[in-house]
């Protein structure tokens, strides 16, 4: 059986393997990013950047489902969007953490938390 990484095509068609090119944007994207898990590798600003993140994912939650209630229309749409998100997040999760670098599968783990606990407890408020 081939690896994951070993492209494997029906009988018939040609596979190409899609290298990224090295452009300015990418690299100051990488360098970035880089930047901020070295600014996070001290624990208070760790908990503070977790601390952002859970509470932009819980207002963002929260927002998504008041105005979907609130128009009354896009109800089945929001369940999908949210279901969709929250799906996207824990499929990442095994590749971050084959990484190594724990900050990102930290920093999911605060967004998919807080959005999903945005959700709920909109859904429990709606519901009185």
């Amino acid at each position: 059986m081939p690896s994951p990484s070993e492209a494997v095509a029906a009988p018939g068609f040609k596979t190409e393997v899609v290298v990224m090119q090295r452009t300015r944007l990418r690299q100051a994207m990488g360098e970035s990013l880089h930047g901020l898990a070295l600014w996070a590798a001290n624990p208070w600003r760790h908990w503070s950047l977790l601390t952002v993140v859970f509470t932009a994912a819980f207002l963002l939650g929260n927002g998504i489902t008041a105005v979907s209630g609130a128009l009354n229309v896009f109800d089945p749409m929001a369940a999908v969007t949210t279901i969709a998100l929250t799906e996207v997040l824990v499929r990442q999760r095994p590749r971050l953490q084959r990484q190594g670098n724990h900050l990102w599968l930290h920093l999911v783990d605060a967004f998919r938390v807080g959005f999903v606990y945005g959700v709920i407890l909109d859904g429990f408020r709606m519901m009185t």
